[in-house]
Protein backbone atom coordinates (compact mmCIF):
# COMPACT_ATOMS: atom_id res chain seq x y z
CA UNK A 1 0.00 0.00 0.00
CA UNK A 2 1.18 3.54 -0.64
CA UNK A 3 2.49 5.58 2.30
CA UNK A 4 0.51 8.64 1.03
CA UNK A 5 -2.95 6.79 0.58
CA UNK A 6 -2.89 4.91 3.89
CA UNK A 7 -5.39 6.97 5.99
CA UNK A 8 -6.71 6.31 9.66
CA UNK A 9 -9.78 4.61 8.46
CA UNK A 10 -7.43 2.34 6.94
CA UNK A 11 -5.62 1.52 9.92
CA UNK A 12 -9.09 1.02 11.30
CA UNK A 13 -10.74 -1.03 9.14
CA UNK A 14 -7.31 -2.90 9.32
CA UNK A 15 -8.23 -3.48 13.15
CA UNK A 16 -11.48 -3.70 13.30
CA UNK A 17 -11.52 -0.27 15.51
CA UNK A 18 -14.02 2.29 15.06
CA UNK A 19 -12.00 5.98 13.36
CA UNK A 20 -12.48 7.95 15.69
CA UNK A 21 -10.56 5.59 18.41
CA UNK A 22 -7.51 4.97 16.22
CA UNK A 23 -7.92 8.81 15.52
CA UNK A 24 -7.75 9.49 19.43
CA UNK A 25 -4.67 6.87 20.01
CA UNK A 26 -2.39 8.17 17.18
CA UNK A 27 -3.11 11.57 19.53
CA UNK A 28 -2.03 9.92 22.88
CA UNK A 29 -6.12 10.65 23.97
CA UNK A 30 -5.80 9.05 27.88
CA UNK A 31 -9.26 8.06 26.66
CA UNK A 32 -7.59 5.22 24.99
CA UNK A 33 -6.18 1.82 26.82
CA UNK A 34 -2.43 1.22 27.13
CA UNK A 35 -3.08 -2.21 24.80
CA UNK A 36 -4.94 -0.18 22.49
CA UNK A 37 -2.71 2.63 22.09
CA UNK A 38 0.04 0.30 21.14
CA UNK A 39 -1.46 -1.84 19.17
CA UNK A 40 -2.54 1.05 16.86
CA UNK A 41 0.96 2.35 16.66
CA UNK A 42 1.90 -0.51 15.53
CA UNK A 43 -0.54 -1.56 12.91
CA UNK A 44 0.56 2.36 11.92
CA UNK A 45 4.25 1.93 11.54
CA UNK A 46 3.39 -1.81 9.52
CA UNK A 47 1.41 0.38 7.37
CA UNK A 48 3.50 3.18 6.65
CA UNK A 49 1.09 5.87 7.78
CA UNK A 50 2.64 9.27 7.08
CA UNK A 51 2.61 9.83 10.75
CA UNK A 52 5.91 6.84 11.11
CA UNK A 53 6.94 6.46 7.40
CA UNK A 54 10.62 7.40 6.99
CA UNK A 55 10.25 10.25 4.93
CA UNK A 56 7.69 13.26 5.50
CA UNK A 57 6.14 14.32 2.41
CA UNK A 58 7.58 17.56 2.56
CA UNK A 59 11.39 15.70 2.44
CA UNK A 60 12.11 16.13 6.38
CA UNK A 61 13.27 13.43 7.97
CA UNK A 62 11.12 11.60 10.21
CA UNK A 63 11.34 9.50 13.48
CA UNK A 64 13.60 6.28 12.92
CA UNK A 65 12.00 3.17 12.10
CA UNK A 66 13.73 0.38 13.89
CA UNK A 67 13.50 -3.21 15.93
CA UNK A 68 13.78 -3.26 19.60
CA UNK A 69 13.66 -6.94 21.38
CA UNK A 70 12.68 -7.88 25.22
CA UNK A 71 14.43 -10.50 26.00
CA UNK A 72 13.29 -12.52 29.77
CA UNK A 73 13.41 -15.89 31.25
CA UNK A 74 10.49 -15.35 33.07
CA UNK A 75 7.77 -13.08 31.60
CA UNK A 76 6.58 -10.89 34.01
CA UNK A 77 2.68 -11.87 35.49
CA UNK A 78 -0.08 -9.13 36.83
CA UNK A 79 1.58 -9.05 40.00
CA UNK A 80 4.80 -8.02 39.03
CA UNK A 81 6.24 -4.06 38.88
CA UNK A 82 7.08 -5.68 35.66
CA UNK A 83 3.60 -5.67 33.92
CA UNK A 84 3.23 -1.59 34.52
CA UNK A 85 6.72 -1.21 33.88
CA UNK A 86 6.64 -2.82 30.43
CA UNK A 87 3.43 -1.10 28.82
CA UNK A 88 5.45 2.36 29.57
CA UNK A 89 8.43 0.90 28.06
CA UNK A 90 6.52 -0.32 24.67
CA UNK A 91 4.51 3.38 24.66
CA UNK A 92 7.36 5.14 24.49
CA UNK A 93 9.21 3.06 22.12
CA UNK A 94 6.54 3.05 19.71
CA UNK A 95 5.79 6.63 20.14
CA UNK A 96 9.50 7.28 18.72
CA UNK A 97 8.46 4.57 15.81
CA UNK A 98 10.30 1.38 17.05
CA UNK A 99 9.20 -2.00 16.94
CA UNK A 100 9.04 -3.88 20.30
CA UNK A 101 9.02 -7.93 20.39
CA UNK A 102 9.59 -9.95 23.04
CA UNK A 103 11.62 -13.43 22.92
CA UNK A 104 11.27 -15.99 25.93
CA UNK A 105 14.60 -17.83 26.76
CA UNK A 106 14.04 -20.85 28.27
CA UNK A 107 16.10 -23.16 30.42
CA UNK A 108 17.93 -25.17 27.79
CA UNK A 109 19.10 -21.75 26.01
CA UNK A 110 20.30 -19.97 29.00
CA UNK A 111 22.49 -23.31 29.71
CA UNK A 112 24.00 -23.39 26.51
CA UNK A 113 24.07 -19.38 25.76
CA UNK A 114 21.79 -19.39 22.75
CA UNK A 115 19.61 -17.21 21.04
CA UNK A 116 15.59 -18.31 21.18
CA UNK A 117 14.71 -19.21 17.65
CA UNK A 118 12.83 -16.55 16.58
CA UNK A 119 15.59 -14.08 17.42
CA UNK A 120 17.75 -12.41 14.44
CA UNK A 121 20.20 -10.47 15.70
CA UNK A 122 21.15 -8.58 12.35
CA UNK A 123 17.51 -7.36 12.83
CA UNK A 124 17.87 -6.29 15.93
CA UNK A 125 18.62 -2.59 16.50
CA UNK A 126 18.72 -2.61 20.67
CA UNK A 127 17.87 -5.53 23.24
CA UNK A 128 16.43 -5.02 26.96
CA UNK A 129 16.40 -7.66 29.55
CA UNK A 130 14.15 -8.03 32.20
CA UNK A 131 14.06 -11.13 34.57
CA UNK A 132 17.01 -12.06 32.82
CA UNK A 133 19.76 -13.04 36.08
CA UNK A 134 22.59 -15.34 34.52
CA UNK A 135 25.69 -14.01 34.78
CA UNK A 136 27.36 -16.19 31.88
CA UNK A 137 24.16 -15.38 29.76
CA UNK A 138 24.31 -11.35 30.56
CA UNK A 139 27.98 -11.93 29.23
CA UNK A 140 26.41 -13.10 26.36
CA UNK A 141 23.77 -11.18 25.03
CA UNK A 142 26.31 -7.84 25.62
CA UNK A 143 29.21 -9.85 23.43
CA UNK A 144 27.00 -8.63 20.60
CA UNK A 145 28.06 -5.08 20.78
CA UNK A 146 24.22 -4.29 20.62
CA UNK A 147 23.05 -1.19 22.65
CA UNK A 148 21.90 -3.30 25.30
CA UNK A 149 19.48 -2.34 28.66
CA UNK A 150 19.14 -4.34 31.71
CA UNK A 151 16.18 -3.86 34.18
CA UNK A 152 17.59 -5.77 37.27
CA UNK A 153 20.45 -8.00 36.96
CA UNK A 154 22.57 -10.91 37.78
CA UNK A 155 23.35 -10.42 41.62
CA UNK A 156 26.71 -12.08 40.59
CA UNK A 157 27.07 -9.03 38.61
CA UNK A 158 29.34 -5.55 39.57
CA UNK A 159 29.02 -2.37 38.14
CA UNK A 160 32.83 -2.22 37.17
CA UNK A 161 31.44 -4.92 34.83
CA UNK A 162 28.84 -3.72 33.47
CA UNK A 163 28.90 -3.59 29.05
CA UNK A 164 25.27 -2.33 29.19
CA UNK A 165 23.18 0.09 30.92
CA UNK A 166 21.50 -0.66 34.09
CA UNK A 167 18.07 0.67 35.64
CA UNK A 168 17.17 -0.15 38.49
CA UNK A 169 14.12 0.75 41.68
CA UNK A 170 16.17 2.14 44.67
CA UNK A 171 16.59 -0.65 46.85
CA UNK A 172 19.00 -0.26 49.83
CA UNK A 173 17.95 2.79 51.69
CA UNK A 174 14.38 2.03 51.31
CA UNK A 175 15.00 -1.15 52.64
CA UNK A 176 16.92 0.42 55.11
CA UNK A 177 14.19 2.47 56.01
CA UNK A 178 11.63 0.21 56.55
CA UNK A 179 13.70 -2.07 59.06
CA UNK A 180 15.23 1.48 60.88
CA UNK A 181 11.31 1.62 61.55
CA UNK A 182 11.10 -1.21 63.09
CA UNK A 183 14.05 -1.08 64.86
CA UNK A 184 12.72 2.47 66.26
CA UNK A 185 9.20 0.88 67.53
CA UNK A 186 11.74 -1.64 69.90
CA UNK A 187 12.01 -4.79 68.05
CA UNK A 188 15.74 -5.79 67.74
CA UNK A 189 14.94 -9.38 66.66
CA UNK A 190 14.11 -9.01 62.28
CA UNK A 191 14.29 -12.09 60.06
CA UNK A 192 15.03 -11.73 56.30
CA UNK A 193 12.82 -13.95 53.89
CA UNK A 194 14.85 -13.89 50.34
CA UNK A 195 17.66 -15.32 47.94
CA UNK A 196 19.93 -12.13 47.73
CA UNK A 197 21.94 -14.21 45.08
CA UNK A 198 18.69 -14.22 42.88
CA UNK A 199 19.13 -10.81 41.56
CA UNK A 200 20.59 -7.58 42.24
CA UNK A 201 17.59 -5.92 43.91
CA UNK A 202 17.26 -8.92 45.89
CA UNK A 203 21.05 -8.49 46.82
CA UNK A 204 20.37 -4.47 47.47
CA UNK A 205 17.84 -5.58 49.71
CA UNK A 206 19.59 -7.59 52.10
CA UNK A 207 22.38 -4.85 51.83
CA UNK A 208 19.91 -2.59 53.30
CA UNK A 209 18.65 -4.50 56.01
CA UNK A 210 21.68 -5.48 57.10
CA UNK A 211 22.86 -1.86 57.10
CA UNK A 212 19.70 -0.82 59.58
CA UNK A 213 21.13 -3.77 61.43
CA UNK A 214 24.30 -2.56 62.00
CA UNK A 215 24.05 0.74 62.27
CA UNK A 216 21.50 0.10 65.57
CA UNK A 217 24.36 -2.31 66.78
CA UNK A 218 22.06 -4.75 66.70
CA UNK A 219 23.76 -8.47 66.17
CA UNK A 220 21.98 -10.07 63.04
CA UNK A 221 20.77 -13.71 63.84
CA UNK A 222 20.18 -15.37 60.80
CA UNK A 223 18.74 -18.27 62.80
CA UNK A 224 15.56 -15.61 61.98
CA UNK A 225 16.06 -15.93 58.25
CA UNK A 226 15.19 -17.88 55.64
CA UNK A 227 18.00 -17.60 52.83
CA UNK A 228 17.91 -20.44 50.54
CA UNK A 229 17.07 -20.43 46.79
CA UNK A 230 14.70 -18.29 45.37
CA UNK A 231 12.96 -21.61 43.67
CA UNK A 232 12.70 -22.79 47.18
CA UNK A 233 11.45 -19.77 48.91
CA UNK A 234 8.65 -19.39 45.98
CA UNK A 235 7.41 -22.28 46.85
CA UNK A 236 4.52 -22.02 49.01
CA UNK A 237 4.33 -25.15 50.79
CA UNK A 238 8.40 -25.53 51.31
CA UNK A 239 8.24 -21.95 52.83
CA UNK A 240 5.74 -23.27 54.99
CA UNK A 241 7.14 -25.94 56.20
CA UNK A 242 10.24 -23.97 56.61
CA UNK A 243 8.41 -21.59 59.07
CA UNK A 244 6.54 -24.27 60.81
CA UNK A 245 10.28 -26.02 61.76
CA UNK A 246 11.91 -22.66 63.00
CA UNK A 247 12.38 -22.91 67.22
CA UNK A 248 11.83 -19.05 67.68
CA UNK A 249 9.93 -16.85 65.39
CA UNK A 250 10.53 -13.14 65.46
CA UNK A 251 8.60 -10.11 66.03
CA UNK A 252 9.82 -9.29 62.43
CA UNK A 253 10.12 -9.96 58.95
CA UNK A 254 11.48 -7.96 55.90
CA UNK A 255 10.82 -9.94 52.95
CA UNK A 256 12.85 -9.33 49.76
CA UNK A 257 9.15 -9.00 47.72
CA UNK A 258 5.07 -8.72 48.02
CA UNK A 259 4.89 -12.06 46.60
CA UNK A 260 7.01 -13.71 49.38
CA UNK A 261 5.84 -11.22 51.86
CA UNK A 262 2.30 -12.46 51.28
CA UNK A 263 2.73 -15.89 51.45
CA UNK A 264 4.40 -15.23 54.42
CA UNK A 265 1.26 -13.58 56.00
CA UNK A 266 -1.21 -16.59 54.95
CA UNK A 267 1.29 -19.08 56.34
CA UNK A 268 1.83 -17.84 59.55
CA UNK A 269 -1.96 -16.90 60.07
CA UNK A 270 -2.62 -20.45 59.23
CA UNK A 271 -0.24 -21.52 62.25
CA UNK A 272 -2.29 -19.30 64.34
CA UNK A 273 0.04 -16.34 64.64
CA UNK A 274 -1.37 -12.87 64.69
CA UNK A 275 -0.11 -10.40 62.41
CA UNK A 276 1.14 -8.07 63.12
CA UNK A 277 0.00 -8.63 67.14
CA UNK A 278 2.58 -11.03 67.27
CA UNK A 279 5.31 -10.92 63.97
CA UNK A 280 5.04 -7.79 62.08
CA UNK A 281 5.40 -8.50 57.78
CA UNK A 282 7.14 -6.19 55.41
CA UNK A 283 7.41 -6.91 51.47
CA UNK A 284 8.82 -4.62 48.59
CA UNK A 285 6.97 -3.48 45.01
CA UNK A 286 3.43 -2.38 46.46
CA UNK A 287 1.58 -4.73 44.38
CA UNK A 288 -1.84 -4.90 44.22
CA UNK A 289 -1.89 -8.02 46.32
CA UNK A 290 -0.18 -6.03 48.77
CA UNK A 291 -3.55 -4.08 49.13
CA UNK A 292 -6.04 -6.76 49.64
CA UNK A 293 -4.40 -9.35 52.22
CA UNK A 294 -5.38 -9.09 55.29
CA UNK A 295 -3.86 -7.31 56.70
CA UNK A 296 -2.75 -4.84 54.21
CA UNK A 297 1.03 -5.28 53.74
CA UNK A 298 3.71 -2.43 54.74
CA UNK A 299 5.99 -2.34 51.64
CA UNK A 300 8.07 -0.19 49.09
CA UNK A 301 6.48 1.94 46.12
CA UNK A 302 8.13 1.39 42.74
CA UNK A 303 7.31 4.23 40.09
CA UNK A 304 6.65 1.49 37.59
CA UNK A 305 5.20 2.97 34.52
CA UNK A 306 7.70 5.45 35.18
CA UNK A 307 10.34 3.03 35.05
CA UNK A 308 8.93 1.82 31.38
CA UNK A 309 9.60 5.56 30.04
CA UNK A 310 12.64 6.01 31.50
CA UNK A 311 13.90 2.26 30.30
CA UNK A 312 13.06 3.42 26.95
CA UNK A 313 14.93 6.54 27.05
CA UNK A 314 17.77 5.20 28.38
CA UNK A 315 17.90 2.27 25.62
CA UNK A 316 17.03 5.18 23.09
CA UNK A 317 19.75 7.47 23.55
CA UNK A 318 22.21 4.42 23.42
CA UNK A 319 21.16 3.75 20.03
CA UNK A 320 21.72 7.17 19.29
CA UNK A 321 24.71 7.34 20.96
CA UNK A 322 26.68 4.04 21.24
CA UNK A 323 29.76 5.59 22.19
CA UNK A 324 28.81 7.13 25.67
CA UNK A 325 30.05 4.64 28.46
CA UNK A 326 27.23 2.76 30.54
CA UNK A 327 24.64 4.62 33.07
CA UNK A 328 23.65 3.08 36.03
CA UNK A 329 20.68 4.26 37.04
CA UNK A 330 18.07 3.96 40.52
CA UNK A 331 14.91 5.49 40.47
CA UNK A 332 13.22 6.56 43.46
CA UNK A 333 11.07 4.68 45.54
CA UNK A 334 8.93 5.22 48.85
CA UNK A 335 8.21 2.86 51.57
CA UNK A 336 4.25 2.80 52.65
CA UNK A 337 3.89 1.64 56.05
CA UNK A 338 0.33 -0.18 56.86
CA UNK A 339 -1.44 -2.69 59.12
CA UNK A 340 1.19 -5.84 58.70
CA UNK A 341 3.40 -3.45 60.79
CA UNK A 342 0.31 -2.16 62.87
CA UNK A 343 0.14 1.27 60.97
CA UNK A 344 -2.67 2.96 60.42
CA UNK A 345 -3.25 4.03 57.08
Amino acid sequence: MNKEKVTIQDIADSLGLSRNTVSKALNNNPSIPDETRSKVIRKAIDMNYKQFALFEQEGTPAKKTGNIALLTANMPNNSHFGTSLLSGLEQKISSEGFNLSIHIVRENELDSSALPVNFDKSKVDGIVCIELFDKSYSEFITSFGIPTLFIDASAELTFSEMKADLLLMENIHSTFSLTKKLIDEGITEIGFIGDSRHCMSFNERWDGFTKAMYTARIDLDESFCILEDDRYIADYNWLKQRLASMTNLPPAFVCANDYIAINAIRILKDLNIQIPGEVKVCGFDNSPESRIVEPHLTTVHIHRSEMGFLAAEMLLSKIENPGRPPLVTHVKTLPVFRQSTGHEE
